[in-house]
């Protein structure tokens, strides 16, 4: 008999529990080829396209829209057109959703917090701890929190020990920060690289996390082994300040859908949980100071006040520059000012988060500057 693959609900990041079905993107009968985006998902976190892992033909939608299934559940089925409807039915009806494997437990050891200066750092990690694998660190936007990696930490931890923070202010971090500076900032992940034993590793940043990696290029060479910069900061003078003082002005969900919808070429992929946990961390007491403080050291009057980018070439670090052709919060012109011998990519179809709207392309850039970066 020939082989049946099914198509299962993802899990995206590690908190990922369950998923809802929010449309099918192919019909029945579709060849299917690896990547293709085939139906639509919503978690608590995000609205995204699954991906095609396999080809095959399509020949069986199992979920439906609206349903909500647990991660690993049928939602679809790939067959070649000589395997019989009721092989397909057996399938379908044998198949059982497999358990998360001590889920509770995986999850609990995948955060941890460490004392930095004063200042609790929530922070992940995966891929073991076998210190002769290379590290990689990945660094998150302003009003970010490590979440925005969650499609992306898995794929690096297949190779490399990966790390991921809460910036102060940020996340589940101490809502205060250590300077407003991107060499503040810099200095400070310098620190947590410190607390937990870090040597050296690959940084990976987006939007001010890319600044910060750019300055940690810059300020502390030894200790980075190379850069992959999405849609960062500090390679030209714009920043859109709708974004910046939006984000921190908003106080209701109505006010921040459009500013949160700025991130993403396609706005449907803000979801209202996004949003609610937005305003849940934006109303935690000293979020709002410390944001104002941040934007108005590092993007006052919609201008950058550092400019890391221009000095990477004098670093010699292999240098990866990621964009999207659509990003309203950074120009994705600013990628033409990467240092000669960088690798450059710009999405035609993507907005300021190329890490989640691209993240199957993103990974495999990633993996790719990592693994030539020793």
């Amino acid at each position: 008999m020939s082989a049946i693959t099914p198509i299962v609900m993802p899990k995206w990041g590690l908190s990922m529990k369950e998923g809802t079905v929010n449309e099918w993107l192919v019909e029945e009968g579709t060849e299917i080829t690896v990547g293709m985006p085939i139906l639509d998902v919503e978690t608590d976190k995000i609205a995204n396209a699954v991906e095609a892992p396999d080809a095959g033909l399509l020949r069986r939608k199992v979920a439906q829209a609206g349903d909500t299934l647990p991660v690993k559940a049928l939602l679809g089925v790939l067959a070649a057109s000589d395997v019989s409807d009721g092989d397909i039915d057996a399938y379908v009806s044998s198949y059982v959703t497999p358990a998360e494997d001590e889920e509770a437990g995986e999850e609990a050891a995948a955060y941890h917090f460490v004392d930095v200066d004063g200042i609790r750092v929530r922070y992940a990690s995966r891929g073991g701890e076998d210190a002769n694998r290379p590290a990689v660190l990945f660094i998150h936007g302003f009003g970010g929190d490590l979440d925005n990696w969650l499609f992306n930490l898995d794929a690096l931890a297949e190779k490399h020990r990966v790390f991921a923070l809460d910036l102060p202010g940020h996340g589940q971090s101490t809502p205060k920060v250590p300077g407003t500076s991107l060499a503040d900032l810099a200095g400070f992940v310098g620190k947590f690289m410190d607390a937990v034993g870090l040597e050296k590793a690959h940084l990976v940043g987006h939007s001010m996390g890319g600044g910060i990696a750019a300055q940690m290029a810059v300020d502390q060479p030894a200790r980075v082994q190379s850069v992959s910069l999405i849609s960062p900061a500090g390679f030209g003078d714009e920043v859109n300040n709708a974004y910046t003082e939006g984000f921190v002005t908003a106080e209701s969900r109505r006010e921040l859908k459009p500013v949160v919808e700025l991130l993403f070429a396609n706005p449907e992929l803000v979801s209202r949980q996004m949003l609610d946990d937005l305003l849940k961390y934006k109303r935690l007491d000293g979020v709002g100071d410390a944001l104002t403080s941040l934007n108005g050291g590092l993007f006052a009057g919609g201008r950058q006040s550092a400019q890391p980018g221009g000095k990477l070439a004098a670093t010699g670090k292999p240098v990866l520059v990621i964009w999207g052709e659509k990003d309203r919060i950074i120009p994705a012109a600013h990628a033409k000012q990467a240092p000669e011998g960088a690798t450059v990519r710009v999405f035609d179809d993507a907005g300021h988060m190329s890490q989640m709207e691209k993240a199957n392309e993103v990974n495999a850039l990633l993996k790719e500057h990592v693994g030539k970066g020793g």
